[in-house]
């Protein structure tokens, strides 16, 4: 693919990123030549095919370079979520069994133990680790070389195992999934039957690329198609900067999580000038995943022309599974249908199940796990229950968070959860727990930048006390939540009391994913005793909690 690519596209820009000086475009020619000249080098060093080559960054050209290298001459690419604190990092690059490790700067390598067996550690800017004897700066990967060893590696078979990518681990402990040639090109040959992209278009990424959505589906969907890729150097950190790289790039589509789209619109809604820039027309499509996009926001896309697609998929489905088709108004909880060459099934329980050529391998060092969710005629349990609709496939749970009651009645948390975070926008995160219970209760995680700034008045509900202190988002919640157990139309569903704790989750205790989403396994039994005293009492076991008993 990329050979033909640099023979097609051989004047036209890949890839651009903004390093203090605006954006400085690389011509698909150069690109591949970066791309053959790593492969070269990486040989003479002693990278085989099958080697494994773990990356610890963030998103830069010399990552995209590296991966795409490693890949195209037979190796593995493991990209690794480039926040991990020292012991994460490391514990990673010694599960995967990495024979190289690439680092960007100072902050990656300090972050990586000394004693982990490795060939050689890649540094993309400059380092100081003379005790490392194994060091050898990016850039010498780049230097031309005319000899006939190594290269790109066009023999390989399709079903070779080309990249490792960790799940997110919201359950627990990250799997490591592996993926091949066929399942990353087969979700693109399928995806070009849905849609049009072309050299024509424009990216403008910011997803993380040691996440699938970004590090495949979005990735892959530019550089297949020969569109330009441009890195957006804010991250997604800063709306204000993600702003100023529209306006420089004109997206003509965008990926994105929905957080990052209720920042966009609340800043088109504060200025004309960048409503009109966000709803430009030429901005062709969206696309939108990994969590629910609020109605509300896809209403603004779609009354200004501008199609909103939403997919569905795990890591293990390479990743996207299904789509919604942009000619029919977006339904809230509709992910749409299965991709060309993919088929869905429920199976007995409900769980939604996938085969196709975008189903992984397998769990690397880890056959166990691999066994309970993949048949044997090459059927995934995808952990995610739900159900087809004439519109649809509805996600309803993930299995592993779905509990019974004391009355085996089963409750649904996530649909719980997404009520209550829908009610408040001064929640970052809402969790419910009740296995065995009378009912269910909630622990609730303030966003306490909020008290001291006035949120978008979009996101507010009309009762809204907007509330500046943890005594008056107490006093509120209460209010809300009651309002919003009397229209609970299931009795036994509706939550008997909630406690709103003053802590902010962390990444380093695992409590929240690289993805900043809530780690259900972990914070059930890291706040085990505060969901205890809901079901025992009117104390409060700490100082820094709210209990707000609800009417049922």
């Amino acid at each position: 693919m990329l050979k033909e690519n640099a023979s097609q596209f051989k004047s036209r820009a890949i890839y651009q990123e903004n390093r203090g000086k605006g954006y400085m475009p690389m011509m698909w020619g150069d690109f591949y030549g970066s791309i053959d000249s790593i492969s070269r080098n990486l040989s003479r060093l002693g990278f085989n095919i099958g080697d494994r080559m773990a990356i610890f960054s963030r998103n830069r050209l010399e990552m995209l370079q590296m991966e795409l290298a490693v890949m195209a001459s037979g190796g593995v690419a493991v990209p690794i979520f480039a926040g991990y604190p020292k012991d994460t990092a490391s514990r990673l690059v010694e599960f995967c069994d990495a024979d190289f490790l690439a680092v960007s700067d100072q902050g990656q390598l300090d972050r990586i133990e000394e004693e982990l067996n490795l060939k050689a550690i890649f540094h993309f800017d400059p380092v100081e680790g003379k005790h490392i004897a194994n060091l050898i700066p990016f850039s010498e990967l780049l230097v031309p070389r005319d000899d006939k060893g190594g290269g790109l590696a066009f023999h390989l078979d399709p079903d070779t195992v080309t990249l490792m990518m960790f799940t997110s681990g919201t359950m627990g402990t990250p799997k490591c999934v592996m993926l091949t040639h066929g399942n990353i090109l087969s979700q693109q040959a399928a995806m070009k039957v849905l849609w049009s992209i072309s050299e024509e278009d424009r990216f403008l990424s910011y997803l993380p690329w040691h996440h699938s959505f970004g590090g495949i589906f979005e990735m892959f969907a530019a550089i297949t198609n020969g569109a330009l890729f441009s890195l957006e150097h804010g991250f997604g950190k800063d709306t204000g900067l993600l702003v100023e790289n529209w306006r420089e790039v004109k997206p003509t589509v965008f990926f994105s999580v929905p957080k990052i789209y209720q920042e966009l619109t609340s800043r088109a809604m504060e200025d004309s000038e960048v409503e009109e820039l966000i709803f430009r027309t030429g901005l062709r499509f969206i696309f939108t995943a990994a969590a629910p996009l609020p109605q509300t926001i896809s209403d603004m896309f779609e009354s200004r022309g501008i199609p909103v697609i939403e997919g569905w998929g795990l890591t293990e489905t390479s990743p996207c599974s299904t789509v919604t088709d942009p000619s029919r108004k977006r339904k809230p909880g509709l992910v749409g249908t299965a991709i060309p060459g993919v088929r869905i099934k429920l199976s007995p329980e409900n769980e939604i199940m996938v085969a196709g050529p975008n189903v992984m391998k397998g769990y690397y060092k880890n056959e166990e796990a691999t066994k309970k969710v993949l048949t044997e005629d090459g059927w995934f349990y995808t952990g995610d229950v739900g159900d087809f609709t004439p519109d649809g496939l509805r996600l309803i749970s993930r299995k592993d968070r779905i509990f019974k009651l004391s009355n085996a009645e089963k409750v649904f948390p996530a649909e719980i959860e997404n009520r209550i975070a829908g009610t408040c926008c001064y929640l970052s995160h809402v969790y419910v727990a009740g296995s065995g219970e009378n009912y269910p209760v909630v622990l609730l995680f303030p966003n306490s930048a909020l008290f001291d700034k006035m949120p978008d008045p979009n996101d507010l509900s009309e009762e809204c006390r907007r509330p500046t202190s943890m005594d008056q988002l107490a006093s509120c919640l209460s209010l809300c939540l009651n309002g919003l157990n009397r229209a609970m139309d299931v009795p036994y569903e509706r939550p008997g009391a909630v406690m709103l704790l003053d802590r902010e989750l962390s990444l380093e205790r695992d409590e929240l994913t690289p993805s900043m989403k809530l780690a259900p396994n972990v914070i059930g039994e890291t706040f085990k005793a505060e969901i205890e005293s809901l079901y025992g009492g009117e104390e409060k076991i700490r100082d820094d909690v709210y209990v707000v008993r609800l009417e049922r």
